[in-house]
């Protein structure tokens, strides 16, 4: 899982390094309000997968599985 994350991270961050130059936010018009749109949709990408890296618990992995509960079934009664 952490892969994805790593992997996930690398993308966005090449796609801001290439992107992020050819963009003027100072433009006006659409032109603007989309380069400002995109950056701070790249960073939020970028936000949201180094905190899920980071915050991932580590007993997560393989071969290790968390205990549940066992599942209490209900009984149902009819009045008829």
């Amino acid at each position: 899982m952490k892969q994805r994350y790593i992997l996930c991270l690398l993308i966005t961050g090449a796609l801001i390094y290439y992107g992020a130059p050819r963009m003027s936010i100072f433009a006006e018009g659409l032109q603007g309000y989309f380069a400002i749109g995109w950056l701070i949709l790249a960073t939020c990408v970028l936000a949201g997968n180094l905190a899920a890296l980071l915050y991932t618990p580590k007993g997560t992995g393989k071969g290790k599985k968390l205990k549940s509960k066992p599942v209490r079934k209900v009984k149902s009664r009819s009045f008829g």
